[in-house]
Protein backbone atom coordinates (compact mmCIF):
# COMPACT_ATOMS: atom_id res chain seq x y z
CA UNK A 1 0.00 0.00 0.00
CA UNK A 2 2.92 2.67 0.39
CA UNK A 3 4.32 2.27 -3.03
CA UNK A 4 0.30 3.72 -3.83
CA UNK A 5 0.42 6.41 -1.67
CA UNK A 6 1.08 9.77 -3.57
CA UNK A 7 2.16 12.67 -1.77
CA UNK A 8 1.36 15.74 -2.78
CA UNK A 9 3.21 19.56 -3.11
CA UNK A 10 0.82 22.16 -1.08
CA UNK A 11 2.24 24.24 -4.21
CA UNK A 12 1.03 22.30 -6.76
CA UNK A 13 -2.71 21.83 -5.99
CA UNK A 14 -3.24 25.55 -5.34
CA UNK A 15 -1.71 27.30 -8.20
CA UNK A 16 -4.46 25.18 -10.56
CA UNK A 17 -7.09 25.89 -8.69
CA UNK A 18 -6.45 29.86 -8.83
CA UNK A 19 -5.41 30.14 -12.13
CA UNK A 20 -9.03 28.68 -12.51
CA UNK A 21 -10.85 30.51 -10.36
CA UNK A 22 -9.22 33.33 -12.02
CA UNK A 23 -10.35 32.59 -15.30
CA UNK A 24 -13.80 31.99 -14.44
CA UNK A 25 -13.91 35.33 -12.51
CA UNK A 26 -12.82 36.57 -16.14
CA UNK A 27 -15.30 34.35 -18.27
CA UNK A 28 -17.99 36.26 -15.62
CA UNK A 29 -16.99 39.60 -16.05
CA UNK A 30 -16.54 39.78 -19.79
CA UNK A 31 -19.73 37.70 -20.24
CA UNK A 32 -21.36 40.51 -17.59
CA UNK A 33 -19.94 43.45 -20.17
CA UNK A 34 -21.24 41.95 -23.12
CA UNK A 35 -24.97 41.19 -21.83
CA UNK A 36 -24.67 44.89 -20.36
CA UNK A 37 -23.86 46.47 -23.72
CA UNK A 38 -26.81 48.11 -25.71
CA UNK A 39 -27.94 45.74 -28.53
CA UNK A 40 -26.24 47.94 -31.39
CA UNK A 41 -22.84 47.55 -29.29
CA UNK A 42 -22.86 43.69 -29.00
CA UNK A 43 -20.53 41.50 -31.04
CA UNK A 44 -23.08 39.74 -33.58
CA UNK A 45 -22.68 38.29 -37.28
CA UNK A 46 -23.72 41.81 -38.68
CA UNK A 47 -21.14 43.58 -36.78
CA UNK A 48 -18.75 41.40 -37.79
CA UNK A 49 -19.64 41.75 -41.39
CA UNK A 50 -19.49 45.01 -41.16
CA UNK A 51 -15.23 45.16 -40.00
CA UNK A 52 -14.85 42.86 -42.77
CA UNK A 53 -16.76 45.11 -45.16
CA UNK A 54 -13.78 47.50 -44.46
CA UNK A 55 -11.31 45.16 -46.18
CA UNK A 56 -10.52 45.05 -49.71
CA UNK A 57 -10.37 42.22 -51.13
CA UNK A 58 -6.60 42.05 -52.06
CA UNK A 59 -6.08 42.19 -47.93
CA UNK A 60 -8.39 38.90 -47.75
CA UNK A 61 -6.58 37.13 -49.87
CA UNK A 62 -3.38 38.13 -48.53
CA UNK A 63 -5.10 36.32 -44.93
CA UNK A 64 -6.60 33.22 -47.08
CA UNK A 65 -2.82 33.27 -48.58
CA UNK A 66 -0.91 32.48 -45.30
CA UNK A 67 -2.49 29.11 -44.98
CA UNK A 68 -2.28 28.33 -48.55
CA UNK A 69 0.09 29.82 -51.00
CA UNK A 70 -2.19 29.22 -53.52
CA UNK A 71 -4.41 32.01 -53.16
CA UNK A 72 -1.26 34.48 -53.65
CA UNK A 73 -1.00 34.10 -57.65
CA UNK A 74 -3.85 36.30 -58.32
CA UNK A 75 -2.01 39.00 -56.53
CA UNK A 76 -0.11 41.02 -58.69
CA UNK A 77 3.52 40.72 -58.26
CA UNK A 78 3.87 44.40 -56.58
CA UNK A 79 1.18 43.82 -54.42
CA UNK A 80 2.83 40.18 -52.94
CA UNK A 81 4.08 42.01 -49.70
CA UNK A 82 2.41 45.39 -49.79
CA UNK A 83 0.09 44.25 -46.73
CA UNK A 84 1.19 45.48 -43.36
CA UNK A 85 -0.21 43.35 -40.14
CA UNK A 86 -0.21 46.95 -38.17
CA UNK A 87 -1.87 48.99 -40.74
CA UNK A 88 -4.99 46.06 -40.79
CA UNK A 89 -5.32 46.04 -37.31
CA UNK A 90 -5.61 50.15 -37.46
CA UNK A 91 -8.05 50.03 -39.88
CA UNK A 92 -10.32 47.59 -38.61
CA UNK A 93 -10.44 49.06 -34.81
CA UNK A 94 -10.79 52.38 -36.08
CA UNK A 95 -12.54 51.94 -39.75
CA UNK A 96 -10.20 54.40 -40.60
CA UNK A 97 -7.86 53.41 -43.83
CA UNK A 98 -5.04 55.13 -43.94
CA UNK A 99 -4.79 54.96 -47.81
CA UNK A 100 -8.66 56.66 -48.15
CA UNK A 101 -8.65 60.49 -46.21
CA UNK A 102 -12.82 60.14 -46.87
CA UNK A 103 -12.78 57.38 -44.03
CA UNK A 104 -11.78 60.10 -41.47
CA UNK A 105 -13.18 63.24 -43.02
CA UNK A 106 -16.94 61.57 -43.93
CA UNK A 107 -17.25 61.62 -40.52
CA UNK A 108 -16.01 65.07 -39.08
CA UNK A 109 -16.71 67.31 -41.49
CA UNK A 110 -20.64 67.81 -42.76
CA UNK A 111 -22.12 67.22 -46.31
CA UNK A 112 -18.43 65.02 -46.96
CA UNK A 113 -19.76 61.46 -46.84
CA UNK A 114 -21.63 62.27 -49.97
CA UNK A 115 -18.95 61.84 -52.18
CA UNK A 116 -18.39 58.31 -50.78
CA UNK A 117 -18.46 55.54 -53.16
CA UNK A 118 -16.16 53.43 -55.03
CA UNK A 119 -14.91 54.32 -58.99
CA UNK A 120 -14.80 50.63 -60.65
CA UNK A 121 -14.19 52.68 -63.61
CA UNK A 122 -12.70 56.24 -63.95
CA UNK A 123 -13.69 58.06 -66.79
CA UNK A 124 -10.99 60.96 -68.14
CA UNK A 125 -10.99 63.39 -64.95
CA UNK A 126 -13.02 61.50 -62.73
CA UNK A 127 -11.83 60.99 -58.83
CA UNK A 128 -12.59 60.85 -55.67
CA UNK A 129 -12.74 64.69 -55.50
CA UNK A 130 -16.00 64.57 -58.24
CA UNK A 131 -17.76 61.84 -57.03
CA UNK A 132 -21.70 61.93 -58.18
CA UNK A 133 -24.01 62.61 -55.71
CA UNK A 134 -27.40 63.93 -55.19
CA UNK A 135 -28.65 66.50 -52.90
CA UNK A 136 -31.75 66.22 -50.61
CA UNK A 137 -33.65 69.32 -50.61
CA UNK A 138 -36.31 69.98 -48.67
CA UNK A 139 -39.84 69.20 -50.12
CA UNK A 140 -41.00 72.82 -50.89
CA UNK A 141 -38.31 73.12 -53.26
CA UNK A 142 -38.90 69.85 -54.63
CA UNK A 143 -42.57 70.56 -55.37
CA UNK A 144 -42.19 74.40 -56.03
CA UNK A 145 -44.16 75.65 -59.49
CA UNK A 146 -41.62 77.03 -61.69
CA UNK A 147 -41.95 77.81 -65.05
CA UNK A 148 -39.99 76.43 -67.68
CA UNK A 149 -38.79 77.57 -70.47
CA UNK A 150 -40.18 74.75 -73.08
CA UNK A 151 -40.61 76.52 -76.52
CA UNK A 152 -37.28 75.06 -78.12
CA UNK A 153 -38.26 71.84 -77.17
CA UNK A 154 -39.88 70.81 -80.14
CA UNK A 155 -37.27 72.34 -82.22
CA UNK A 156 -34.63 70.26 -80.46
CA UNK A 157 -36.38 67.15 -80.16
CA UNK A 158 -36.87 67.08 -83.98
CA UNK A 159 -33.01 67.14 -84.78
CA UNK A 160 -31.05 63.74 -84.60
CA UNK A 161 -33.17 61.81 -87.07
CA UNK A 162 -31.67 58.34 -88.03
CA UNK A 163 -32.52 56.23 -91.34
CA UNK A 164 -35.16 53.49 -90.58
CA UNK A 165 -33.93 50.51 -88.48
CA UNK A 166 -33.18 47.43 -89.95
CA UNK A 167 -33.65 44.98 -87.15
CA UNK A 168 -36.94 45.98 -84.60
CA UNK A 169 -38.17 44.64 -81.37
CA UNK A 170 -41.46 43.92 -83.75
CA UNK A 171 -43.68 45.62 -81.16
CA UNK A 172 -41.92 44.24 -78.01
CA UNK A 173 -41.07 46.37 -75.20
CA UNK A 174 -37.54 45.62 -74.60
CA UNK A 175 -36.21 48.45 -72.23
CA UNK A 176 -38.31 50.11 -69.27
CA UNK A 177 -36.91 53.38 -68.89
CA UNK A 178 -38.14 55.59 -65.35
CA UNK A 179 -36.78 58.54 -63.21
CA UNK A 180 -37.06 57.73 -59.15
CA UNK A 181 -35.73 61.90 -58.75
CA UNK A 182 -38.36 62.64 -61.43
CA UNK A 183 -38.08 66.04 -60.92
CA UNK A 184 -34.54 66.96 -61.03
CA UNK A 185 -34.05 69.81 -63.84
CA UNK A 186 -31.78 72.06 -65.49
CA UNK A 187 -31.06 75.54 -64.67
CA UNK A 188 -31.03 76.98 -68.32
CA UNK A 189 -34.15 76.43 -68.61
CA UNK A 190 -35.70 77.80 -65.11
CA UNK A 191 -36.26 81.31 -64.17
CA UNK A 192 -33.07 83.72 -63.66
CA UNK A 193 -31.87 83.63 -60.48
CA UNK A 194 -32.48 80.05 -59.48
CA UNK A 195 -29.88 78.67 -57.44
CA UNK A 196 -27.93 75.26 -58.43
CA UNK A 197 -29.56 73.71 -55.45
CA UNK A 198 -33.22 74.65 -56.35
CA UNK A 199 -32.78 73.18 -59.97
CA UNK A 200 -36.25 71.41 -59.70
CA UNK A 201 -39.12 71.54 -61.81
CA UNK A 202 -42.43 69.82 -62.40
CA UNK A 203 -42.45 70.92 -66.54
CA UNK A 204 -38.81 70.29 -67.73
CA UNK A 205 -36.90 67.63 -65.41
CA UNK A 206 -35.16 64.02 -66.29
CA UNK A 207 -38.79 62.88 -67.29
CA UNK A 208 -38.35 64.94 -70.56
CA UNK A 209 -34.74 63.41 -70.79
CA UNK A 210 -35.93 60.13 -70.36
CA UNK A 211 -38.55 60.44 -73.10
CA UNK A 212 -36.22 62.16 -75.52
CA UNK A 213 -33.82 58.72 -74.40
CA UNK A 214 -37.28 56.45 -75.67
CA UNK A 215 -37.35 58.13 -78.85
CA UNK A 216 -34.16 57.80 -79.63
CA UNK A 217 -34.10 53.78 -79.01
CA UNK A 218 -37.13 53.40 -81.02
CA UNK A 219 -36.07 55.13 -83.84
CA UNK A 220 -32.74 52.49 -83.60
CA UNK A 221 -35.80 49.63 -83.59
CA UNK A 222 -35.34 49.08 -79.93
CA UNK A 223 -38.69 48.89 -77.94
CA UNK A 224 -39.56 51.22 -74.89
CA UNK A 225 -41.75 51.34 -72.05
CA UNK A 226 -41.57 54.65 -70.50
CA UNK A 227 -42.84 55.22 -67.29
CA UNK A 228 -44.72 57.90 -66.76
CA UNK A 229 -45.36 58.34 -63.12
CA UNK A 230 -44.17 61.80 -61.35
CA UNK A 231 -42.26 59.97 -58.49
CA UNK A 232 -40.95 62.87 -56.32
CA UNK A 233 -45.09 63.89 -56.16
CA UNK A 234 -46.09 60.64 -55.32
CA UNK A 235 -43.76 60.95 -52.12
CA UNK A 236 -44.91 64.34 -51.09
CA UNK A 237 -48.79 62.91 -51.10
CA UNK A 238 -47.96 59.77 -49.39
CA UNK A 239 -45.83 62.07 -46.67
CA UNK A 240 -42.66 60.28 -46.56
CA UNK A 241 -38.82 61.31 -47.23
CA UNK A 242 -37.09 62.27 -50.02
CA UNK A 243 -34.52 59.55 -50.10
CA UNK A 244 -37.42 56.78 -49.88
CA UNK A 245 -37.98 57.85 -53.15
CA UNK A 246 -36.78 54.49 -54.41
CA UNK A 247 -39.15 52.49 -52.18
CA UNK A 248 -41.60 54.34 -54.16
CA UNK A 249 -40.40 53.44 -57.72
CA UNK A 250 -40.26 50.03 -56.71
CA UNK A 251 -43.54 48.60 -56.75
CA UNK A 252 -43.98 50.69 -60.35
CA UNK A 253 -40.93 48.44 -61.77
CA UNK A 254 -42.36 45.02 -60.16
CA UNK A 255 -45.74 46.03 -61.46
CA UNK A 256 -44.39 46.43 -65.22
CA UNK A 257 -41.95 43.28 -65.14
CA UNK A 258 -45.00 41.42 -64.19
CA UNK A 259 -47.40 42.81 -66.54
CA UNK A 260 -44.76 42.95 -69.51
CA UNK A 261 -42.11 39.55 -69.55
CA UNK A 262 -40.29 41.01 -72.65
CA UNK A 263 -38.68 43.59 -70.88
CA UNK A 264 -35.17 42.75 -70.61
CA UNK A 265 -33.06 46.37 -69.53
CA UNK A 266 -33.98 49.06 -66.64
CA UNK A 267 -32.39 52.34 -67.08
CA UNK A 268 -33.01 55.18 -64.05
CA UNK A 269 -31.81 58.20 -65.23
CA UNK A 270 -31.08 61.23 -63.24
CA UNK A 271 -28.75 64.20 -62.80
CA UNK A 272 -25.51 64.70 -61.03
CA UNK A 273 -25.25 67.62 -59.07
CA UNK A 274 -21.33 68.38 -60.07
CA UNK A 275 -20.93 72.17 -61.59
CA UNK A 276 -20.90 72.32 -65.61
CA UNK A 277 -17.30 72.43 -66.00
CA UNK A 278 -17.17 68.29 -64.36
CA UNK A 279 -20.35 67.56 -66.32
CA UNK A 280 -19.41 68.97 -69.91
CA UNK A 281 -17.43 67.29 -72.40
CA UNK A 282 -16.38 69.18 -76.12
CA UNK A 283 -16.43 66.15 -78.82
CA UNK A 284 -16.47 67.23 -82.31
CA UNK A 285 -16.79 71.24 -81.37
CA UNK A 286 -19.52 70.37 -79.30
CA UNK A 287 -20.58 70.01 -75.67
CA UNK A 288 -22.47 66.92 -75.03
CA UNK A 289 -23.44 66.15 -71.02
CA UNK A 290 -21.12 63.93 -69.83
CA UNK A 291 -22.97 60.76 -68.34
CA UNK A 292 -21.79 58.30 -65.43
CA UNK A 293 -23.42 55.16 -64.48
CA UNK A 294 -24.11 54.13 -60.51
CA UNK A 295 -24.52 50.35 -59.43
CA UNK A 296 -25.36 49.78 -55.89
CA UNK A 297 -23.02 47.33 -54.52
CA UNK A 298 -25.29 45.53 -51.77
CA UNK A 299 -27.51 42.58 -54.00
CA UNK A 300 -27.15 39.79 -55.61
CA UNK A 301 -26.90 40.79 -59.13
CA UNK A 302 -23.94 43.10 -58.26
CA UNK A 303 -22.09 41.98 -61.00
CA UNK A 304 -23.97 41.50 -63.48
CA UNK A 305 -25.19 45.33 -63.79
CA UNK A 306 -21.26 46.19 -63.39
CA UNK A 307 -20.91 44.45 -66.51
CA UNK A 308 -23.54 46.22 -68.27
CA UNK A 309 -22.32 49.83 -67.09
CA UNK A 310 -18.63 48.67 -67.87
CA UNK A 311 -19.19 47.32 -71.41
CA UNK A 312 -21.98 50.66 -71.99
CA UNK A 313 -19.23 52.70 -71.03
CA UNK A 314 -16.46 51.08 -73.11
CA UNK A 315 -18.59 51.83 -75.82
CA UNK A 316 -19.06 55.02 -75.15
CA UNK A 317 -15.59 55.89 -75.04
CA UNK A 318 -14.26 54.20 -78.35
CA UNK A 319 -17.50 56.68 -80.56
CA UNK A 320 -17.14 59.03 -78.06
CA UNK A 321 -14.28 60.13 -75.51
CA UNK A 322 -14.85 61.85 -72.68
CA UNK A 323 -18.05 61.72 -73.15
CA UNK A 324 -18.70 59.18 -69.99
CA UNK A 325 -17.46 60.05 -66.48
CA UNK A 326 -16.88 56.13 -65.76
CA UNK A 327 -18.93 53.59 -63.24
CA UNK A 328 -18.76 53.85 -59.56
CA UNK A 329 -20.24 51.45 -57.29
CA UNK A 330 -22.38 52.70 -53.73
CA UNK A 331 -22.93 50.68 -50.95
CA UNK A 332 -23.13 51.46 -46.93
CA UNK A 333 -24.37 53.97 -44.65
CA UNK A 334 -25.60 57.03 -46.03
CA UNK A 335 -26.80 55.37 -49.46
CA UNK A 336 -29.73 53.39 -50.85
CA UNK A 337 -26.84 50.12 -51.68
CA UNK A 338 -29.63 48.89 -54.09
CA UNK A 339 -31.22 51.35 -56.06
CA UNK A 340 -33.92 48.40 -57.38
CA UNK A 341 -31.15 47.52 -59.47
CA UNK A 342 -31.59 43.58 -57.51
CA UNK A 343 -34.85 43.52 -59.40
CA UNK A 344 -32.65 42.75 -62.64
CA UNK A 345 -29.16 41.48 -64.10
CA UNK A 346 -29.57 44.51 -66.50
CA UNK A 347 -30.41 47.11 -64.11
CA UNK A 348 -28.36 50.80 -64.48
CA UNK A 349 -28.64 54.31 -62.93
CA UNK A 350 -27.86 56.87 -64.92
CA UNK A 351 -26.68 60.29 -64.99
CA UNK A 352 -27.43 62.59 -67.49
CA UNK A 353 -25.42 65.65 -67.23
CA UNK A 354 -25.35 68.55 -64.06
CA UNK A 355 -27.92 71.07 -63.34
CA UNK A 356 -25.86 73.77 -65.27
CA UNK A 357 -26.22 71.63 -68.43
CA UNK A 358 -28.69 72.69 -71.16
CA UNK A 359 -31.26 70.44 -72.42
CA UNK A 360 -29.12 71.06 -76.03
CA UNK A 361 -26.15 69.15 -74.19
CA UNK A 362 -28.31 66.51 -72.82
CA UNK A 363 -29.99 65.56 -75.97
CA UNK A 364 -26.99 65.38 -77.24
CA UNK A 365 -25.65 62.53 -75.05
CA UNK A 366 -28.64 60.85 -74.99
CA UNK A 367 -28.89 60.24 -78.90
CA UNK A 368 -24.95 59.02 -78.01
CA UNK A 369 -26.48 56.71 -75.17
CA UNK A 370 -29.04 55.46 -77.67
CA UNK A 371 -26.58 55.07 -80.52
CA UNK A 372 -23.99 52.66 -78.31
CA UNK A 373 -27.17 51.10 -76.71
CA UNK A 374 -29.01 49.71 -79.73
CA UNK A 375 -24.97 48.57 -80.64
CA UNK A 376 -24.57 46.55 -77.76
CA UNK A 377 -28.35 45.08 -77.81
CA UNK A 378 -28.13 44.03 -81.35
CA UNK A 379 -24.92 42.64 -81.16
CA UNK A 380 -26.43 40.74 -77.71
CA UNK A 381 -29.18 39.31 -79.64
CA UNK A 382 -26.86 38.11 -82.96
CA UNK A 383 -25.08 35.95 -79.67
CA UNK A 384 -27.74 35.28 -78.01
CA UNK A 385 -29.53 33.64 -81.15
Amino acid sequence: MRNLMISFNGNTVIKPIILLTISMMVMFVITGMLTALKPEFRISSSSINQWSKQLDTTAFVHILGFENQYFKQVIDETEKDSIKLSTLAFELATSINPNDPRSLLGRELPGFSLFDGEIIVAGKGTNYTNMPFESSPPMEVLLQEREASIESLEKLDESGNVTPPALTTNGKKVVYIYTTHSRESYLPHLPEGTKSGESYSNEVNVMTVADKLGKELEKRGIGVQLEPTDFTKVVSDKGMKYYESYDVSRPAIKQAMAENRDLQYFFDVHRDSQPHKVTTAKINEKDYARTIFIIGGEHAKYEQNLKLATDLHNLLEEKYPGLSRGVTKKQGEGTNGKFNQDLSENAILIEMGGPENSLEEVYRTTEAVAEIFSKYYWQAEEVNG
